[in-house]
């Protein structure tokens, strides 16, 4: 059984702040949102379905954006849910290499770090997301009493930045900043409660 050391949790908690401080960072660069998300799974600010969640069948939604701006080479993909205890926010979903001409994300996508025979899809790596796997993780809020968010944020980025798989939400953060060209963000709910 792997126990977290009070080192692990500060290097954690310091890898937080640094990716709220770089997000902070691209967004202060006055970056447009524009880009239309959307998902047939649910409409912005609606329920995700229990099939999308970890409670449910963990199958990633299909997802849709349309209005890129020119220049769009890549796209990359972040969901998190700010509303946890520790840390915040707790990512979902990390992907890049995301072709500029896919129109979107198929539902029940593979969890593999590499995309592979995915129509459109040729080159796009799933990265780590907050239990350090790859692949999309669905909605698992605690008993709670809260109502949880969870941001599908798509970033236009302006050029092939060649990156590895393996990466996590900050260092994606971190290689993207300074290439983001526009973004545009679909918010789904769910909450957990006593069953």
């Amino acid at each position: 059984m792997h126990r977290i050391t009070p080192l692990s949790g500060i290097k954690r908690v310091v890898l937080s702040v640094a990716a709220l401080l770089v997000s902070a960072q691209l967004f202060a660069q006055d970056i447009p949102e524009t880009i239309t998300v959307t998902s047939s799974a649910f409409a912005h600010h609606g329920t995700i379905p229990l099939a999308n969640t970890a409670y449910g069948d963990n199958a990633s939604i299909d997802l849709s954006w349309s209005n890129l701006p020119a220049g769009t080479v890549q796209l990359a993909l972040i969901c998190d849910d700010p509303i946890v205890p520790m840390p915040q926010p707790f990512v979902h979903w990390v992907a890049y290499n995301i072709p500029a001409s896919a129109s979107g994300l198929p539902g029940n996508l593979t969890k593999e770090a590499m995309v592979q025979g995915v129509p459109g899809l040729d080159g796009m790596i799933n990265g780590l997301n907050g239990i350090r796997q790859t692949g999309y993780f669905g909605a698992r809020p605690p008993v709670d009493g809260k109502l949880h968010a969870y941001h599908f944020r798509v970033y236009a980025i302006d050029a092939d930045l060649g990156l590895e798989a393996g990466l996590n939400k900050e260092q994606l953060l971190e290689a993207i900043n300074g290439h983001v060209l526009a973004t545009g963000m679909l918010m789904g709910h769910y909450q957990r409660e006593e069953q």
